[in-house]
């Protein structure tokens, strides 16, 4: 069972960009309390409501995860949101994500995908431990993620969980899992890594920001209510992607989804950051 531990405390988004950097540097992940006003994430979760209703099937069926893909309340996922939405193209390429991105990373970055993360009740499971460094395929692996919370977010419902330092201990080995949308988990994970990991609830407009190396995971969200975020992703400039290694994991997962009739039987046009 996991252990419970006070909720880590954050930081105001208003602390300078030196204090922010430091955390972020020793800890491999940040908690920003109230980064967006409750009126700006209105805005966002009308935008996206509207965006479900008439958008969403129009867009690639390979950038659309669902836990059962014939019950449409059970969506989980939905990659490269930022290429289909200019409003969510906006919040990744302009004001304060990239700005603190950069800062985070200490180079400029480029935004790489948007990510819609839902875990509806009853049907959210659980995100296994891992590191997104296995799917980015970066040397140096200068990537961060901002999960921006647009719901209450805790124990209940899936709040994220990481493991301090673990950013700075090099990438662990994973290997093939279950979950649709996260396709590889570690082979390692033990009881002290639960020991040392920290638990962060967020409310809604709460920006919580991770290194690539970072090891992070979720539970599922079997009696809360639904638990929604954004997760922009950012690649630093210093970093270079092994396009070969990252084609090849994603075929072989592509392919796999398809003969297991996760997905549509068609070729992916982009490849998917998890």
């Amino acid at each position: 069972m996991t252990q419970e531990r006070e909720p880590e405390p954050g930081v105001a988004a208003a602390d300078s960009a030196a204090s922010l950097a430091l955390r972020f540097q020793r800890d491999g992940f940040l908690a920003l309390r109230s980064l967006f006003t409750p009126s700006e994430v209105h805005d966002i979760v009308g935008r996206l409501d509207e965006f479900l209703v008439t958008v969403l099937e129009h867009i690639p069926p390979e950038h659309v995860f669902f836990e059962n893909r014939e019950d449409p309340a059970s969506l989980k996922q939905i990659q490269l949101l930022h290429q289909h939405a200019p409003f969510i193209d906006d919040l990744a390429c302009q004001g304060k994500l990239p700005k603190l991105a950069a800062t985070l990373l200490g180079e400029a970055c480029e935004i790489q995908n948007v990510q819609l993360f839902r875990k509806a009740p009853g049907h959210g499971r659980a995100t296994p431990p891992h590191q997104d460094g296995e799917y980015f395929k970066l040397d140096p692996p200068q990537a961060v993620t901002l999960w921006l919370a647009l719901d209450p977010t805790d124990s209940r419902n899936g709040c994220l969980r990481y493991v301090r330092g673990s950013h700075c201990e090099g990438l662990r080995p994973h290997t093939r899992g279950q979950t649709l949308g996260f396709s590889q988990r570690l082979t390692d994970w033990t009881s002290q890594d639960v020991q040392r990991e920290v638990a962060i609830p967020a409310g809604p407009g709460d920006l919580i920001a991770h290194h690539a190396m970072t090891i992070h995971r979720a539970d599922g969200n079997r009696h809360g209510p639904i638990r929604r975020a954004l997760g922009f992703i950012y690649y630093g400039h210093s970093a270079r992607e092994d396009e070969d290694a990252r084609r090849q994991a994603r075929d072989v997962t592509y392919s796999r989804w398809r003969a297991e009739g996760r997905i549509p039987p068609s070729e992916p046009k982009n490849p998917p950051s998890h």
